[in-house]
């Protein structure tokens, strides 16, 4: 399996919050993994963002997407849909320093 940055159904396009961000290129359905965003490797002082993780921008209001922890690989976090993102909204996370976790 290769790896891809993003997948097909979204890109990299100027923000409105923020330099640039992560938008649906088609509608995303609600608990869609969008992929690995960050590998731990000093929990949770050092991590590593992949460019999904890099361009997700903050939205303490009304984030449609968050972090959780792989089961098998707990250094692993992917983001996930929390709802329904129409095409053409931009994906954006509740920057935080928490635990996947406990959310």
């Amino acid at each position: 399996m290769k790896y891809k940055p993003l997948p097909d159904y979204l890109t990299i396009k100027k923000s409105n919050i923020h330099g640039f961000g992560i938008f649906a290129k088609k509608d995303v359905a609600n608990n869609t993994n969008l992929g690995l965003s960050h590998t731990i490797i000093k929990n949770p002082d050092l991590f590593i963002r992949t460019p999904l993780g890099g361009l997700l921008n903050h939205n303490s209001k009304n984030p449609n997407c968050k972090l959780i922890r792989d089961i098998t690989y707990p250094n692993l976090l992917f983001a996930f849909t929390t709802r329904h993102i129409k095409k053409g909204e931009e994906i954006t996370i509740k920057y935080t320093t928490y635990n996947p976790e406990e959310e």
